[in-house]
């Protein structure tokens, strides 16, 4: 019988140790044991001074000859340790008086660092000191753990040492996997990973592909697809209310899905039709709906969202759109205003920006039901939002929103009845991606553009062809088309960001004059940025400067120009995104890339990668190669974290094992797959809900 092992880690530690422990999320034996090294150091021998290598840490022995503390050209403490066939110089910029007085005190040392030709002769910059008692010497490659300044390597290897030998190591899987794949056992793997011995080669230790990296691996990437598949699992046995399709038009009901498709200026696409058709079998069902829909910038996923909420609409009930900005979620009221209004459905705005007037209003509307859809930013998820009767929630950008503000607004259901859930995003997932963190998602995708949509041109261009860039843009808007000029984001900082939109905004107002600049950034109030986008949308403005707050949602067919600043500093997805504001009508659109004096080869890379490609799954493969999975999946808010030991990028054959494997084990070792959940999953899994 497997014991569990998600009990508080237990020793004589003091309490500021373990809140320290604790701090690194190592809370029990098994957190301790899976802390495995970052690297290793071989100090289970000693080289003499002639035949020690350079560029490599090594470890020598000798007599301290000399130290002294010197001033010039700076402080720093200097020593000279010989032996037999030669002399190093130990050079210390940084140190205590203790390391003065272990030079001097103790004749003889042990020093491992890089030895480097210096200014003295040869010369090792800050060594590791120990002392020279031959016992002392390991018969194992020395561990070297992630830290924090208050807990030292030493005491960090003592406590899990102690957790190797009281932590529940038993073996989960069963032994035909484990023959299966060659793997050791957990217990073996881990007690080589943290104890290899002397004659191991370290690289492979180093680079994850021994073979006791390649079984922890495995073993999280298998616990995380039987997070992700129980979870799709116990959310059948919820419920949520059964919205069929309408197949009649009796007198007293109204089918306001049929009435939109037949008022609609265009037909769906055959892409958009088939997702509509999984959505509809979804909602018919009587659990919650939890389904994923990508589609490419300009593919058509609003009019699928707006489906959707209708759905809710035909049996009575309330549906609820949220956004991560405010100028999406109006981008969305407006468009599903002029859709539904006419149709006589009433549609709600709620945002933070409201008066505390307009927002208890709102609040009253919504929960008297006297709203059919009710469109909105975070403010939805607020505890003053209280819903008569929500039956469909849609999610736009979903990985912008952290994992508890997405369930907030799931669990705003009455009656025990949750709603259904659907995700939105432009930003396309990979296959690999896809397969290890939305095995609990049902996935649609629209990968069709509507017809007549002309290929975005993309063009590269050195900043130093400004003045050539900015006669491009005259004659675009002696056209009587629009553009947009978008500013990158420099630091960290909205702030610094709005500062060079300011600048830039400046310049164009002097150079493109008489034609009308527009400013939009984030530090802008809603309602300054509502109105310029407003002015923007009329036709007012004919060039529209902008930070990132654009690159989702604006659409604005007679805007086919964007020019962005230093393109090389932004990410390939959100190079992606911003393109796709433009291209949303018949004409020809062109994208150009402004790149400056010290780009980078990756930064070549990403531009290379967009001029040649408009295929968003192909740039978001690329962008996955270069960057990792953070950016697709919200990482830093996904709750659920990103894989630790193992890549989606490179495992992605084990990935597909890992999900037989669980399979296996949930339909026939049942007490198995819930010991590995426990081993892995224990402090995580209210998140895979979201």
């Amino acid at each position: 019988m497997v014991r569990s092992t998600a009990t508080p880690y237990k020793t004589k530690q003091t309490a500021t140790l373990a809140e320290k422990l604790a701090s690194m999320g190592l809370h029990t034996d098994i957190d301790l044991v899976l802390h495995l090294p970052l690297r290793y150091e071989d100090l289970s021998s000693v080289d003499s001074i002639i035949d020690a290598a350079y560029g490599r840490p090594v470890q020598i022995e000798g007599v301290i000859s000399h130290v002294e503390v010197q001033y010039r050209p700076r402080k720093q403490l200097l020593a000279r340790l010989t032996d037999d066939t030669g002399e190093v110089f130990l050079r210390f910029i940084n140190f205590y008086p203790s390391t003065v007085a272990q030079l001097q005190s103790q004749p003889t040392l042990r020093a491992y660092g890089e030895l480097r030709h210096g200014f003295f002769g040869t010369e090792m910059i800050h060594p590791r000191l120990s002392s020279t008692n031959k016992k002392s010497l390991p018969d194992s490659l020395t561990p070297v753990y992630s830290t924090i300044a208050s807990i030292s390597q030493m005491v960090l290897r003592k406590r899990i040492e102690a957790a190797l030998v009281t932590a529940d190591l038993s073996e989960i899987l069963p032994i035909y996997w484990l023959n299966r794949l060659r793997l050791p056992s957990l217990a073996q793997a881990l007690t080589l990973l943290h104890h290899p011995p002397a004659y191991q080669p370290i690289m492979p230790l180093q680079d994850r592909t021994h073979p006791a990296w390649r079984r922890v691996q495995f073993e999280e990437l298998l616990a995380q697809q039987l997070s992700l598949k129980q979870a799709h699992q116990q959310r059948a046995l919820l419920h949520a209310p059964a919205l069929k399709a309408l197949t009649t038009d009796e007198s007293h009901t109204i089918n306001w899905v049929k009435q939109l498709l037949q008022q609609l200026p265009f037909c769906l696409t055959a892409a958009q039709q088939r997702v509509w058709a999984e959505i509809t079998n979804d909602l018919a069902k009587g659990h919650p709906m939890n389904r994923l829909l990508q589609g490419d910038v300009g593919s058509g996923k609003t009019v699928i969202a707006a489906l959707a909420c209708l759905q809710a609409n035909n049996h009575g009930l309330q549906a609820a759109l949220m956004a991560p900005t405010e100028i999406l979620a109006e981008q969305h009221y407006q468009r599903l205003k002029a859709w539904l209004s006419p149709l006589g459905l009433r549609i709600l705005w709620l945002t933070g920006s409201l008066s505390k007037k307009a927002k208890d209003i709102a609040h009253t509307h919504i929960a008297t039901g006297d709203c059919d859809l009710i469109i909105g930013t975070h403010a939805l998820i607020q505890s003053k939002v209280q819903f008569k009767r929500l039956g469909v929630v849609v999610v736009d950008e979903q990985h912008r929103f952290g994992v508890a503000q997405r369930l907030h607004l799931r669990d705003k259901g009455v009656n025990g009845l949750q709603p259904h859930l659907l995700m939105m995003s432009a930003t396309p997932i990979p296959r690999t991606l896809a397969m290890t963190y939305l095995a609990d998602l049902d996935v649609s995708i629209i990968d069709e553009l509507p017809p007549g949509r002309s290929p975005i041109q993309t063009m590269v261009m050195a900043g130093s062809k400004r003045q050539e860039l900015s006669n491009r843009v005259i004659h675009w808007l002696a056209q009587g088309k629009q553009a947009y000029w978008v500013c990158p984001l420099i630091e960290e900082s909205e702030v610094l960001q709005a500062q060079t939109a300011a600048d830039t905004y400046t310049y164009l107002t002097k150079l493109l004059n008489p034609y009308t600049v527009g400013l939009v950034h984030g530090q802008m109030k809603a309602v300054e940025k509502a109105a310029v986008m407003a002015s923007f949308v009329a036709g007012h403005i004919h060039l529209l400067v902008a930070t990132t707050v654009i690159e989702v949602g604006v659409d604005v067919p007679n805007a086919s120009l964007m020019v962005i600043e230093n393109a090389e500093r932004f990410g390939l997805a959100q190079l992606h995104q911003l393109r796709g504001r433009v291209g949303r009508s018949i004409q020809q659109s062109v994208c150009i890339l402004l790149y400056g004096d010290k780009i980078s080869q990756i930064g070549r890379e990403r531009l290379n990668v967009m001029r040649n490609s408009t295929d968003g799954f192909l740039i978001a493969q690329k962008d996955l190669e270069l960057r990792g999975p953070g950016e697709f999946l919200g990482a830093r808010q996904s709750g659920l974290g990103l894989l630790r030991f193992s890549d989606s990028k490179t495992d992605a054959a084990w990935i597909s094992v890992a999900q037989e494997c669980a399979d296996d084990l949930l339909n026939n070792h049942s007490i198995a797959a819930k010991a590995m959940l426990n081993r892995w999953m224990a402090l995580r899994e209210q998140y895979l809900n979201a």
